[in-house]
């Protein structure tokens, strides 16, 4: 029997007729474990999720998918297949088809990343940054399943998605995170051949006799290129590691109003930011973020563990002590702006984010296996343990747990709160 390393999954690649499938060997069982890591991975799942009629048919196949019923699942242009197992045991061939680009979409698409070249550096380092959908969107090419994208096919006979399709769905994205390139071929086409193209694409044309040079340069054509530019110069090595900036430990004694271990301390957060920075705008990842408050700010500097004087300022110009500074700087590891305001923020959940948020805890877990909650505006704890959810803006929920009398984050958000709650209570049990 052939097990499954996320590593070094098994994929088998085969053509026929000119199409490429490349077959994945089966997931072992996930039990508590979420299925889409990346962005484009969780919104693969919300095609599936705000497609689905019945939201039952897609906790049942969370349910088998966990379990590792979903058999070797077959990747082909427009269609994705595997053999799924009911709880009885009994199997059913599960299809779902995503509709293909057609030749101009392509063309489109391929021209457009070969005027950002670090798209392509992304996708084959295995990364599908923002920039590139968005741009790949402005081109006219949808490269990530919308509303009713996802059309599901099954042989128990169910019209709408069944159990079957939803467990195959969400086994697809595990996929997806590892390879978005399995998206292109769902959307008509292989790895190899979208890099063929490209290179073809910037090929040097047949090469033709130059003609006889002529002696002096025309006056006219002088002239009209006089405005014309020389080519920059190639782009310097990214350094593996930010820089470190010179020691102010002179013989000089500092202004009353300077701080030398504030001032070097900031330095290197500056040299830090200033490489994140350079290594995302590098990999056309670069976005504008919007700016930080000084309590934000503050926030962000202190990442770099400062200690002593340095950490005292850091919190007072937060408005926050020791322990609330250190507990603000583990929320931003985990997520940023996001993350601390879902650690400061006490909101009211009502209306249709009320309902939507009980509908989503309710196809989380089986009767039986549902914790009790208690729900205080955003927050929702667990009795009688030291874990809670914490519901964000964005629909994703957090995972907290109780620590020395206060509630502190213990994981990245999830979009699942069954997945949120295992990171909040294995965090609790080994804090």
């Amino acid at each position: 029997m052939t097990t499954y390393d996320e590593t070094n999954p098994y994929d088998e690649t085969n053509s026929y007729d000119g199409t490429t499938e490349r077959t994945f060997a089966a997931f072992p069982p996930a039990q508590g474990r979420g299925f889409a890591q990346t962005w484009w991975g969780q919104a693969w799942l919300k095609a599936l999720e705000d497609t689905a009629l019945d939201t039952r048919q897609v906790k049942t196949g969370r349910a088998l998918a966990r379990a590792g019923a979903v058999g070797a699942v077959s990747v082909r242009p427009g269609r994705i297949t595997a053999v799924v197992q009911d709880r009885d045991r009994t199997p059913h061939r599960a299809d779902v088809l995503l509709e293909q680009l057609s030749g101009e979409q392509w063309d489109r698409f391929l021209e457009m990343a070969l005027e950002r070249a670090g798209h392509i550096a992304a996708l084959l380092d295995r990364e599908m940054p923002p920039h590139l959908v968005e741009d790949a969107e402005s081109a006219g090419v949808d490269l990530l399943p919308g509303l009713g994208d996802l059309e599901p096919e099954c042989d128990c006979g169910a019209w709408d998605h069944c159990g079957h399709t939803a467990a195959l769905c969400y086994q697809v994205a595990r996929l997806l995170d590892q390879d978005p390139f399995v998206l292109l071929l769902m959307r008509g086409r292989s790895e190899q051949a979208v890099l063929d193209d490209l290179q073809a694409r910037t090929a040097a044309p047949a090469s033709v006799e130059a003609p006889a040079r002529q002696e002096g340069v025309d006056a006219a054509e002088a002239f009209a290129a006089g405005d014309i530019l020389p080519p920059l110069p190639a782009l310097p090595e990214l350094p593996e590691e930010p820089g470190i900036p010179p020691s102010l430990d002179t013989g000089t004694s500092a202004p009353p109003d300077v701080d030398p271990a504030a001032l070097e301390y900031l330095a290197a957060r500056t040299a830090a930011e200033a490489h994140r920075l350079l290594i995302e705008a590098l990999r056309g990842q670069g976005a504008a973020e919007e700016e930080l408050t000084i309590g934000q700010d503050a926030v962000r500097l202190a990442l770099g563990d400062p200690g002593g004087a340095v950490a005292e300022r850091l919190a007072a110009g937060s408005g926050r002590d020791a322990q609330e500074l250190e507990t603000a700087v583990r929320a931003w590891r985990y997520g940023g702006v996001a993350a601390l305001s879902v650690l400061e923020e006490e909101r009211t959940v009502e209306g249709e984010e009320l309902a939507r948020a009980r509908a989503v805890l309710d196809a989380a877990w089986d009767e039986d296996e549902r914790p009790s909650l208690s729900a205080r505006g955003c927050r929702w704890t667990v009795a009688d343990t030291r874990s809670q959810l914490r519901l964000g803006r964005d629909g994703r929920w957090w995972p907290y747990r109780e620590e020395r009398g206060r509630w502190v984050p213990a994981g990245a958000p999830a979009n699942d709160p069954a997945t949120a709650l295992v990171s909040a209570e294995e965090a609790a049990s080994t804090g």
